[in-house]
């Protein structure tokens, strides 16, 4: 029988947490969790979403969305705006206060990365990152 700690899986799960657990410190006194970080992330690269390709894309509960859109407005992050395409619709935005936040928490962030990957070398944490982009890359098209 194999140990724990030879799944790859549990591996992954536990470094999953260690990282969100991490990140949440690193946000707590901005009143943001990790889902709010990502949400933020994912518009700074976009024009805009709407929040069924914001679940889709996050991998998040629809109704999660709303609350986390909810909280961002409030904060002036985000702001929901009209669809061109479709009246009833609206497209979440990134705020210039948004594109602030993530300028000021760039460098606390890229710590929190250093912290976890501390153990491996540059080339090691290159390979990393390319391996799991991979992975992410095949999930998010399936």
């Amino acid at each position: 029988m194999r140990g724990l700690h030879a799944d790859t899986g549990y591996l992954l799960y536990r470094l999953g947490l260690r990282s969100g657990q991490l990140f949440n410190a690193f946000l707590q006194e901005s009143g943001l969790r990790l889902r709010h970080y990502a949400l933020l992330r994912f518009l700074a690269g976009s024009e805009g979403a709407l929040q069924r390709e914001l679940s889709t894309r996050l991998g998040y509960d629809p109704s999660a969305i709303v609350g986390l859109v909810d909280d961002l407005e409030r904060l002036g992050f985000a702001e929901r705006r009209p669809s061109p395409d479709d009246r009833r619709s609206r497209v979440v935005v990134l705020t210039e206060d948004g594109r602030t936040f993530l300028r000021d928490t760039d460098e606390a962030g890229l710590r929190v990365t250093n912290d976890l990957l501390e153990p491996l070398g540059t080339a090691e944490r290159a390979t990393l990152h390319a391996l799991l982009q991979r992975i992410a890359d095949t999930e998010l098209n399936a």
